[in-house]
Parts: structure tokens; sequence; C-alpha cells
């Protein structure tokens, strides 16, 4: 048994044993979960994959005269302004109406270039702010406070798409092939963060975390998270979507490889996110935990033509490239939407990070609602 507090006092005297995602599970192949969970401390598990309900709080600071900024725009795309007269949120799906190939994603990503925007806002006239319009640039150095506050980030697991119609499908997953020609993913399997702990027992409201660069935090759960689904029997791991987090993380001190605009076509527009976090090995239980391999972590093979459950997939035949899918004969290809290149990197960057003595564990706050339901929209198409 370990806590965290003993984990950071060995960070600060630069005696913990950290590994990777990648590295603790070679480990786990050649020694017990007993001797896993004597040796390691922490391990680092990450992703970098397109997580479209993101974006940006951002104060804008008072304009003079002053406006209460009811409408607002970044490079032509709408911002929520019905906040306060300067606080405005970018949604990363925004599109801008004129263009549907940019939007609040590819303005985020501008703004941490260091680039400037075209800003333009607009409100009713009242006392306190006679001001009705203002136009100008903006740079992400010019602002009082600009963070990222995703509401729904990090799915621990995601189904799988296919298609059974006769023609192609354009979705968020990407376009799928007719007649089951193609399994498309999203998802970093064995590396993923939320399934190196699936039962969320050190990840919770103020755990710290890798956030496109800098440090971020755990704000709450995340909206649809549903971490009563169906699970594992041999590893507890969720079949399907299960839990989100809800992340917050300062704009203004992340890295522009780390965050990135994407453009699916036939859906629109969503932005890469990269989200790391190191896990502490505290007793046998988290040692089996984090020794998870691709092979037991399986997702559900979901027809995005019916909605349908068509059977299950383990992450070592997605990452294969090929599959035998819904009666096939033939192997099919499997497209991922995810860079596991990127992820790893983020493990090995969080590794040094916390060998450097720049990133410390600690307990969560408040721990992740284990027993929250997928609600349906309470009001069926046709319904008064």
């Amino acid at each position: 048994m370990k806590t965290i507090e003993q984990i950071n006092d060995r960070i600060k005297k630069g005696k913990a044993v950290v590994l990777t995602a990648a590295e603790v599970k070679e480990l786990a192949e050649k020694e017990s979960v007993k001797a896993v969970a004597r040796m390691v401390d922490a391990v680092t598990t990450a992703t970098f994959s397109p997580m479209c309900s993101s974006g940006m709080f951002i104060n804008v600071g008072h304009a003079r005269p002053a406006v209460k900024m009811e409408r607002a725009s970044f490079d032509g795309v709408p911002a929520y302004g019905g906040i306060a007269a300067a606080d405005l949120y970018l949604g990363a799906t925004e599109r801008h109406p004129g263009n549907p190939m940019f939007g609040g994603a590819h303005v985020i990503a501008k703004l941490v270039r260091g680039e400037a925007v075209d800003f333009s806002a607009s409100g009713a006239s009242t006392d306190c702010y006679p001001g009705n319009a203002v136009t100008g640039k903006l740079r992400l150095d010019q602002v009082n406070q600009a963070y990222l506050y995703n509401p729904r980030n990090l799915y621990q697991n995601y189904n799988a798409a296919v298609n059974s119609s006769n023609r192609t499908l354009h979705t968020y997953m990407g376009a799928l092939r007719p007649r089951t020609g193609s399994v498309n993913y999203s998802g970093s399997g064995e590396l993923s963060p939320l399934l190196n702990d699936p039962a969320l027992r050190t990840i919770g409201v103020g755990t710290p975390l890798f956030c496109c660069g800098t440090t971020g935090y755990v704000a709450w759960e995340g909206t649809q998270s549903y971490p009563g689904r169906t699970r594992d029997e041999d590893n507890d791991v969720p079949i399907g979507p299960a839990a989100t987090l809800a992340i917050v993380a300062d704009l203004k001190h992340m890295k522009p490889e780390y965050i990135r605009p994407v453009v699916i076509p036939g859906y629109g527009i969503s932005i890469y996110i990269s989200i790391g976090m190191a896990i502490p090995v505290l007793d046998d239980d988290m040692a089996f935990r984090v020794s998870v391999r691709n092979r037991g972590i399986r997702t559900n093979l979901v027809d995005y033509a019916t909605g349908d459950i068509v059977g299950q997939i383990d992450y070592e035949t997605l990452l294969s490239g090929k599959a035998v899918i819904c009666g096939n004969r033939e192997p099919v290809p499997t497209r991922t939407m995810s860079d596991n290149r990127v992820a790893g990197k983020i493990t090995e960057i969080l590794k040094d990070w916390i060998l450097a003595g720049r990133f410390f564990l600690r307990e969560p706050v408040k721990p992740i609602p284990m027993d929250s339901a997928l609600q349906k929209f309470p009001v069926q198409a046709g319904e008064d």
C-alpha cells in the first residue's frame, strides 16, 4: 500500500519510479502484479483525439466607451455573449456563417499560435454601458483571461463505427464505407487515461493533468458521463462509452503542436485536444488496472445507419489495421481518428515533468459519480 503523499515525497527526493503506459505493460508481461505494485509509483497515460465538446472562455476587457457585449465574433465566428459585459464563450465546433471550413477551433488554434484575430461585438446601450459596438484585433497576450473549459473530454472508451447502408456515411467518426466496408474508431486504447483507472479510484475533481502542453485540471464530471455502462467481468473496463470529464486549462500556456483544428468532411469542425494523466500505483489493484492490454479492451460495434449495436471488437484488432466483422469473409480496414504517436509522446513528456519535480499527483477533491445513467432526450420528434 502506498499513498499519494508518499509518492509525492519520493518525487521531491528524486526517488520516484515513473513508467509510461507502454513501459508498465511490458513490465507486467514479465513480472507479477505484486511486483509491479512494489516497483512502480506512477504511470503516465495520454490521448490525442477530436473532442468536439470543447471551447474557450475569454475576457476581452472593457471598451471605451464601455459596451455590453451581447453579440460577438472572432474572425467572423459567433461567440456566446450571454454571460456578462466582457465575458464570452467560443465553442470549438461553431462555424463561420459564410465559410463552413473555418470555425471556433481554428480561432482557438490561431490564438495559441500567438496570432491576432479580428474581434467585433455589439449590444444595447445602457447608462453603465453607453457604447453599442466595438471592433479591433486581439491577441492572447492582450487579454486578462483565456482558458479552455471543455464540458466533455476524455471518453472512457467509445464505440467503433460501421455502416450497413448502400452509401458512404459522413460522420464525426469520419467517412464510413457502405455495406460494412470499414471500421472507424477513436481512442488510444491501453494508453488512454480512464482505461488505466476504470473505476476512477484516483481521478476526480481537482486531478491535475497535461492539457495541450500545459497543466490543467479535472473541473467536474463530464456531460454524458455514464460510468454505469456494462463492464468486462475480467478487468472492469467498460464496454463502450462510459465516464467523461470536464477539463479546464489556461490557453495562454498551451503549445500549438498539442491542439489542432480539424474539418471532418460531411460533419463539420472539431478540435484535437491532447490530455495526459499520471495514475498513481497505490496497491495491487491499481497495478492490475494499469497492466491492461489492448486485447483486453473491448468496445461495441455500432451501425451508424441504424443505430444498432451489431457486435464487439477489441483494441488489439482495431490497431492491427484490419478486422473481420459482421459475418464478412474478408477483413475490412480499421481507421482511427486518434493520433497514438502524439499520445505516446505525451506520456514521455509527462514522465519527464514528474521526474523533474514539475508535476505532482493529488487526491481528488471530489470523486466522479459512478452511478450516472445515460438519459434520452425527453421529448420525441413529433410530440407537442
